[in-house]
Formats: C-alpha cells, sequence, structure tokens
C-alpha cells in the first residue's frame, strides 16, 4: 500500500475513509499493531468497540489482530455508541479504540482513538506517530516482536454505562414526558432503550419513548445519520407534532452527538443546549459544597447566550477553538466541570472530560421534567440572540479571502471592533444598537470557509452575514 493512503484517511483527530478502497482490513491490522507500539505497550490492555456498519467488526477484529501481534491484551466490549468506549476507557483505565465513521455515509469507515481515561489522540498529540508507525508496518519493514502474544477477552459495559450515566442526571422525579427519538439507524437504537427505558434492566422512568429508525443498520435505509443537515429533522419535527410530544432527540448513527426538537417541532439551538446544561452542572457542583472558582468551557462558535449564562451562575468561561481535541485538553488542563461545542459535542468533567449526548439530552430532560412549561418556554432564555449558522463556501485560497474580510473591518473602518486569530478571524462589536460578531475560518481537510454571525437583531445579523458573504464569494 502506498503510504499515501495512511495520509489521506488519518485526519486531524481521527481516521475517516472509504471502506474497500482507503480504509481495509491490511490497513486497519497494521494501525492496530502501531497503536500498541505508540500509545499502549506490549503487556498492556486496549479496550475496543464497534458501531453497527457491516465493516465494522471486520475492520475490528483486523485491529485487534494487528493489537495482539504486539503483544497488547484487548478487551472487546462490542456493539456499542461511541461514549460507552470512552466510559469503558475512563472505568477501566485503559486506551480505547472505537470503530464508526459517525454521521458519514455507509461506504465510510473510521477509527476514534483514546489514551488512558479517555484523552483524546489528535494529529499534533500521538495520531501522526502511529499513522507513520502504521506505514512501517504496511511496508513489511517492522521488526519482528519476539514477546508473547496478547489475549483477547469479551467484556458487556452496557449496564454499567446506563447506571453511570443514570447516576449523574437523576431523573426519578420527572414528570412523565412524551419522548420522540430518531436513532437513525445507528447506535442510539442501542443506547436509548437502555438509557430511557428498562431493556439494560434498570427501573422504568417515566417516559413514554416513541421510536424513529431504531433498528440497527449502517446502509442507513431512511436518511443519512447527519442531524446537523436540516433536512436530516424532519421526520422527527413532523413526529414530535403528530403524535403530541414533549420533546424531540436525534442522535448522530454513533450517538455521541444529541440535537434536541422542541413541542412545535422546532430545533432547539446546540448553544442553547450548552447553556442549559452549564447552568444546570454549575448548580449541581455549587450545591455539592464544591469551592474554589469554576470553570465552564465553549468554543468560540457558540453564542454570546453561552458565556453570558456562565457568568450569571457564578462560574468562569473559557474560550477554545472549535475541535474536538481542543476541548478535551482544555477540559482536562482547566479543570472545567462542562464544555460545549455549537456543533452538539459536550463534555462533562465526571465523564473523564470526554463528550456525550446522551448525559446532555438527560440534563435537557431532567430541566423539562422538573417544569410545567413547555420546552419551548424552558429554553426561551437561553436563545437570547440571532445566529446564522455555519454557512460553507468553496474557496481555493482561503488565506486571500481572510485578509480580504480583515481589511474590511480594519479599526481604521471599525475603530471600536476587536478582533483575534484564535481560530480563523474573529472579530465583534458592541454598541448603541446592540452587537455583532463574526468568525470565518477554513475548514482542516476541505477547501471550504466557514462562516458563522450572531446579532442582537435579526436584520443586523443579515446585514453582516450578507456583506462577509459578499466578500467571501466576490
Amino acid at each position: 500500500m502506498a503510504p499515501s493512503v495512511l495520509r489521506d484517511i488519518v485526519k486531524s483527530y481521527d481516521v475517516r475513509g472509504l471502506v474497500a478502497s482507503q480504509l481495509t482490513p491490511e490497513v486497519a491490522r497494521a494501525l492496530g499493531a502501531a497503536f500498541v507500539d505508540v500509545i499502549v505497550g506490549a503487556g498492556e490492555t486496549l479496550v475496543l468497540g464497534h458501531d453497527m456498519r457491516d465493516s465494522s467488526p471486520v475492520l475490528a477484529d483486523a485491529f485487534i489482530e494487528g493489537a495482539l501481534s504486539r503483544g497488547a491484551h484487548v478487551r472487546n466490549i462490542g456493539l456499542c455508541s461511541t461514549d460507552m468506549v470512552y466510559f469503558a476507557s475512563g472505568s477501566f483505565d485503559m486506551p480505547s479504540v472505537m470503530f464508526t465513521a459517525s454521521h458519514n455515509p455507509a461506504s465510510y469507515n473510521g477509527i476514534k482513538f483514546s489514551r488512558r481515561l479517555a484523552q483524546g489522540i489528535s494529529i499534533d498529540t500521538g495520531l501522526a506517530e502511529i499513522r507513520d508507525r502504521a506505514e512501517v508496518f504496511e511496508a513489511g519493514s517492522a521488526e519482528p516482536f519476539t514477546g508473547e502474544p496478547g489475549t483477547l477477552t469479551h467484556h458487556s459495559v452496557l449496564a454499567d454505562y446506563v447506571s453511570y450515566v443514570r447516576s449523574l442526571v437523576p431523573l426519578e422525579n420527572s414528570r412523565p414526558l412524551r419522548v420522540v427519538v430518531d436513532a437513525a439507524n445507528g447506535m442510539a437504537g442501542l443506547s436509548v432503550p437502555a438509557v430511557l427505558g428498562d431493556s439494560a434492566g434498570l427501573t422504568e422512568l417515566p417516559f413514554e419513548v416513541i421510536p424513529l429508525y431504531f433498528e440497527l443498520d449502517g446502509t442507513f435505509p431512511n436518511h443519512e445519520a447527519n442531524p446537523l443537515d436540516s433536512a436530516n429533522l424532519v421526520d422527527l419535527q413532523a413526529a414530535v407534532i403528530e403524535r403530541g410530544a414533549d420533546i424531540g432527540l436525534a442522535f448522530d448513527g454513533d450517538a455521541d452527538r444529541c440535537f434536541v426538537i422542541d413541542e412545535r417541532g422546532q430545533p432547539v439551538t446546540p448553544s442553547a443546549v450548552a447553556a442549559l446544561v452549564a447552568q444546570r452542572e454549575i448548580r449541581r457542583v455549587r450545591e455539592s459544597g464544591e469551592a474554589g472558582p469554576i470553570k465552564v468551557i465553549h468554543n468560540l462558535i457558540c453564542s454570546r447566550t453561552v458565556s453570558e449564562v456562565i457568568q450569571e451562575n457564578g462560574a468562569l468561561p473559557v474560550r477554545t477553538q472549535v475541535g474536538h481535541s481542543f476541548i478535551k485538553d482544555t477540559m482536562r488542563d482547566s479543570g472545567a466541570i462542562f464544555g460545549g461545542e455549537h456543533s452538539a459535542h459536550y463534555y462533562f468533567r465526571d465523564f473523564w472530560g470526554a463528550d456525550n449526548g446522551m448525559l446532555a439530552a438527560l440534563h435537557v430532560l431532567a430541566e423539562l421534567g422538573l417544569s410545567t412549561a413547555p420546552l419551548s418556554s424552558v429554553v426561551a432564555e437561553f436563545s437570547r440572540y440571532y445566529e446564522s449558522g455555519e454557512i460553507n463556501s468553496v474557496v481555493s485560497d482561503q488565506s486571500s479571502v481572510i485578509r480580504r474580510i480583515q481589511a474590511h473591518y480594519s479599526s481604521a473602518h471599525y475603530p471600536t471592533a476587536q478582533r483575534d486569530l484564535m481560530d480563523g478571524l474573529s472579530i465583534w462589536q458592541d454598541d448603541a444598537e446592540g452587537f455583532w460578531s463574526l468568525n470565518v475560518r477554513a475548514s482542516n481537510t476541505e477547501p471550504l470557509l466557514r462562516l458563522n454571525v450572531e446579532a442582537s437583531t435579526e436584520a443586523r445579523m443579515v446585514e453582516v452575514r450578507d456583506a462577509v458573504l459578499g466578500l467571501i464569494r466576490s
């Protein structure tokens, strides 16, 4: 195999590629051996799980062969969601591997790696070394392993996982709720009946769960498992209205992200969910008697509401770049209790700093269950401003376009505006008319510029959005 194939599929935060032509059993076997050499170590144990795609168990078995051949032991937890692998990594104190392509189409698969205690691995913190070592194995030039091969064991974590997440968000005192859940034929079809129902043998909660597409099917016959695309929310929105439900929940393919629909069939922005959960987590920590400053993370694309709610509840907002590994690293380094991203990834200190969409969903259910008001009213205080959502434009020379925007919004023209280059270009301004903010940043993997705009009025948001899009697309 040419080294360029591994260089194509090893991304900034994970491995993602086309099945058969890119991510093959041979590649998975090489990555398994490399993961042991770089991260795990001979004689140590890693935990592995996989999603419902047809290729996942085949690729996982090949990875296991590679890992065993380098002397590592493998604890296979089998079919699971990504947050179940994080739970296993944290509770067993082991490095972990999850085979999933998350929200990507059926023709793809991928691998998510973690160090012990669910700590992320990015291209700058080990993934490049794993890739380079895998190239050595693919070339057949690795030195022979002379120690004892590893052993394989199988272990189910579903019941323990359910017990743990339920312990973090008590729901027994909730009022009865009718909940429509769209699993998109992904792993929420396994985890939701266990967490919100009684399939794992736990006490039934006061929820009537109405399932959409709970059959595990990696061909995604009903719609893509990508709730970021509004087209994939249409069925859930219709079902919420038709069934008179209190709330709708949409999960992605590996069930680590959750999107929320209110009783009117309207999406609740991930920023509003982040603000709601941040408030609950701050209050919980304070009530537990924890002293000292409390920190909560939000990435720079989140609504201004998130940082306002954090401050209003007596905690310190920590602003970060966009990206899974940045958030995880900052969670660890800052001691933050919670982190939220605009993409509906939610991170919890009490879940080893890892992201868990199910936990975020439980917080929303708990808040709704303690209120007599509908969800739209419950979240209204967390939806204070007007957001454009992320708008992508194909741009070949991204740097020059960003410079053009920077020049247009220079201090000469906007003397009171503030700017930074933490992640792309961010500009924001407060004045007598309110405020507006924009961020434009380049994609890591595609020739795209991503634009997000927010403002205190819809008219101003549209004005700034259209002005910047004119600069991008001219």
